[in-house]
């Protein structure tokens, strides 16, 4: 998202060769700030259960979100050489709070686009089918240190908001992070029905289940004294991933499935510059297992190494701020490894 005397630096036309050209890889114009957009279409459309959904979906809706997201995710399955057409869906947007010409978080977008799906959609069987592709199951869990009694409800998130240290991190860990248990201790405590008072507790999430695409959000806006500061700390995350793995027996709820722990990341939705002022362009990983980098309108095949390089740790480059990763059948892990 740059100033409007800055695009050229990151629009420009069609780089990828005819020969190489593929169904689902044309790239999207800037409309002024629309890259946060711009970006999340990229991994929408690389979501390819998404995509079907949509595309069998006969809609009796005008003028809905949902309705102008599959017009624009269908565009983009062509093999055509010029940007996909997509004002409609920012027009859209627009009218639902999502404004253009003003700069977005990328999470936030998501979120938000996932929502109005969910409030739009007449199809309301469809709606929750798409919800579920993204929707990651908890317990939140919370535990008197004084009786023991422990009080748990089920809850969901779209997208898990990932703590990092301004050092260097790992995804797994900060994935360990988000579902450690914490103690609540001091001005903390909190309140216990068996004891009818504020009492010190331990606090967090137990998964129960997992969605086929998971969805890491990397927390790197801080916010402190009124001023909002971006985190260019590495934070190295891998190209398959197994939660199961990552998490002690202590994380996981008793009716938590381990089989479905397997994933792959498809996708990497990618921030360069400052918290105030900066640009969103994404990775993909398309059907022939190829990586591909999408910077608005250019669209050009890259190795998982150039990937790699979204880690953070350097001012210079674009730095990794959401992370997708589809369910992989457990056989197929090492054969979806490119790297």
């Amino acid at each position: 998202m740059m100033s409007r005397r800055s695009f050229s630096m990151f629009t420009g036309s069609w780089s990828l060769p005819i020969r190489s050209r593929l169904q689902g890889l044309r790239g999207l114009q800037n409309y002024g700030l629309s890259c946060c957009v711009n970006a999340l279409l990229q991994s929408f459309s690389a979501t390819w259960e998404l995509v079907d959904l949509l595309e069998g979906w006969n809609p009796v809706d005008k003028e809905s979100v949902p309705l102008y997201l599959r017009k624009v995710l269908l565009a983009m399955q062509s093999d055509q050489s010029q940007p996909a057409p997509h004002k409609d869906f920012l027009h859209c947007l627009d009218r639902n709070y999502i404004r253009s010409h003003v700069q977005q978080d990328a999470d936030e977008v998501f979120l938000s686009i996932l929502n109005l799906i969910q409030q739009q959609m007449s199809d309301k069987a469809l709606a929750q089918e798409i919800q579920s592709l993204y929707k990651v199951t908890v317990e939140t869990y919370l535990q008197c240190l004084e009786c023991t009694y422990i009080e748990t409800r089920t809850s969901f998130l779209l997208s898990l908001p990932m703590h990092i240290r301004e050092s260097h991190n790992s995804l797994e860990d900060c994935v360990r992070f988000f579902f450690e248990l914490q103690e609540l201790r001091d001005g903390d405590k909190c309140y216990c029905e068996r004891c009818g008072e504020k009492k010190p507790s331990k606090q967090g999430f137990k998964l129960i289940s997992l969605p086929p695409v998971l969805c890491l959000h990397l927390k790197r806006f801080r916010n402190s004294h009124g001023y909002t500061r971006k985190l260019h700390c590495k934070v190295a995350f891998p190209e398959t991933l197994n939660i199961s793995e990552i998490l002690t027996a202590e994380a996981l709820s008793e009716s938590y499935v381990q089989s479905d722990s397997q994933y792959s990341l498809c996708a990497v939705i990618v921030h360069s510059g400052e918290a105030m002022f900066g640009h969103y362009t994404a990775y993909v990983r398309h059907k022939d297992q190829s990586w591909y980098y999408a910077n608005d309108s250019c669209v050009r095949q890259v190795s998982w190494k150039e990937v790699q390089n979204t880690y953070g740790g350097s001012l210079r480059e674009g730095t990794a701020y959401m992370l997708l990763y589809r369910r992989t059948p457990e056989g197929k892990q090492q054969e979806w490894s490119s790297g």
